[in-house]
């Protein structure tokens, strides 16, 4: 046990500062695009459909998996930046035009002075395949300690504020995510985390493939594949309204 006591000392403080100034995705991390004029050869580069070309237009963060394959096939068109930013509050915020990007808000006042220092959550796993999961369970480590911050994952939806649901909703789990969703007492939020969750991702428009059911209400919505543990991080603390 001293041993123990010893290293730990000598490892000193681990936990990263969060929000800090200059804070940016690692090198290899792709990040906010940054949208030119969307070409042709941008869209067809695209293996998911995100982009689209010509008037009306747009890059669609919700279905993109940030591979980079149309920043590589044409850097004029799509530039992908170091911002890890990149959550929304509504699903057509998530499509980059002329307009600057739409940064989540804070849910209202009177939820927020409920949610804002105890935040608990129940995680989903609709049919994904564990990077999102995974991504989302880095936050409780020591590196992240996501409960300095006053938010948690628990086990029962009934002891949650809400659910992060992770996983394209195949439909062997619809059931299960409504009855996960329906046993949170209200008032409840709900956030759609990874490209699976908000567009089907590589799944879209598959067979087995449902997405979230439209009668439970998407409070947030964190893109990626999977998201990063610095945006899923700084969508949560922004729904909440612990930072701007």
């Amino acid at each position: 046990m001293f041993k123990e006591i010893i290293a730990r000392f000598n490892q000193g403080y681990r936990t990263m500062e969060f929000p800090s100034p200059g804070l940016k995705l690692p090198s290899r991390g792709l990040g906010l695009p940054k949208v030119k004029a969307l070409t042709a050869l941008a869209e067809q580069a695209c293996p998911y459909g995100a982009i689209s070309a010509g008037p009306g237009g747009g890059f669609d963060m919700g279905r993109c998996v940030f591979c980079g394959s149309c920043a590589k096939a044409a850097p004029e068109s799509v530039e992908f930046t170091a911002e890890y930013k990149l959550c929304a509050s509504a699903r057509e915020d998530l499509v980059l035009g002329a307009a600057d990007f739409k940064r989540a808000e804070p849910v209202a006042a009177d939820l927020r002075r409920i949610l804002g220092r105890s935040f608990r959550l129940r995680q989903v796993s609709a049919g994904g395949c564990a990077a999102c999961e995974a991504d989302c369970s880095v936050l409780q480590t020591i590196g992240w300690d996501l409960g300095r911050f006053g938010v948690q994952f628990v086990a029962s939806p009934r002891h949650a504020d809400g659910i992060l649901v992770t996983g394209p909703v195949t439909k062997n789990m619809e059931l299960a995510l409504r009855k996960t969703y329906a046993a949170v007492p209200g008032p409840k939020v709900v956030i759609a985390c990874g490209a699976c969750a908000i567009a089907g991702g590589p799944y879209a428009g598959h067979e087995e493939c449902v997405g979230i059911p439209s009668d439970i209400p998407v409070n947030l919505y964190i893109p990626g594949c999977p998201p990063h543990p610095l945006t899923i991080l700084d969508g949560i603390l922004r729904l909440i309204g612990r930072i701007d």
